[in-house]
This record gives structure tokens, sequence and C-alpha cells, in this order.
């Protein structure tokens, strides 16, 4: 499994390092959308794909070809993910102390409440039910962008 980095520069930041995104998507149309309303954003962005949960949680832990991972400052994550799913990934990050600060935000098509639910039982900071058409995404990322990237201070990286 390839994991794939997004660079994306814009001009209100230049001074400053690029906010990581770890997008942890199966989905290549989601991914394409997701990266593409990125790129019209306001802030230095470089996102780093990866397509099921065991990936995630190798990238996340540093092990096989991750081992020379960049730590993310957010995680955006899908629920419905082969090998591991998002719940699976969520739970892994909130009890590890060495990960427990990165905040993870739910991208999902899911609305439903039992999933709603339990993503924030397990300490998601964020839920978002992912539009379908791509005008609504656009702007659900122009939203996050405004909300995590320009007004949210997020934690300092592990220095470890």
């Amino acid at each position: 499994m390839r994991c794939f980095r997004y660079p994306h520069f814009h001009s209100k930041r230049k001074a400053m390092q690029p906010v990581h995104i770890l997008l942890v998507e199966d989905n290549e149309g989601d991914i394409f959308l997701t990266t593409e309303a990125f790129e019209n954003s306001n802030v230095q962005t470089e996102i780093t794909v990866v397509r099921d949960g065991k990936a995630a949680i190798d990238f996340l832990n540093k092990e096989g070809e991750y081992s020379t991972a960049k730590d993310p400052d957010l995680l955006l994550l899908d629920l419905n993910l082969p090998k591991r799913n998002g719940f699976e990934v969520l739970q892994f990050v909130k009890q590890n102390t060495k990960l427990i600060h990165i905040p993870v935000i739910i991208l999902s098509t899911s609305s439903a409440e039992r999933d709603i639910n339990k993503c924030y039982e397990n300490h998601a900071n964020c839920y978002i039910t992912k539009p379908v058409d791509i005008e609504n995404l656009f702007s659900v990322i122009s939203q996050f962008e405004k909300f995590w990237l320009s007004t949210v201070k997020l934690p300092a990286k592990n220095q470890s």
C-alpha cells in the first residue's frame, strides 16, 4: 500500500509550515474531490492519503513502509474502510498517549445516530457527514478549513 502526498501551497501563510493532514479514505473519487477542495483553500496544507485502516495505523505507528512518516497535525477519517474500519482507527489514536493529541475529524457518508454517538463516545473531535454533491463538499471543506486550519490552534507535535 502506498501513500501519496499532495502538497498545496497558498499565499496566505507562506511563512508558516503547512498543516499536515492524514486523509484516511478508500474511495478514489472522494480522495480526488477532497484534495481538490483543499487546493482551493487559503491555508498551506500537505495531505497524505492512506486507503485503509491498517495502513493508517501503520502510518501513525511509523511501521513498515511508513517508518519515516511525518506526524500529522490532524486526521481526516472515513468510517467505512477496508482492513480496519474507522472506529478501530479512532480508538487506536485516542488510546495511544503519543497520538491522543491529534484531532480526529470524522468525514463519513453515514448520518446514522449510532455511528455519530459511537464516534463521540470514542473521543472524535468532530463528525461531519460527507455531502454527496461536489458543490456542497467544497463548501464543507471550506468551512472545515476556516475552523480547523485558521481559527483553531492545533496542538504542538510531539518532539519524541
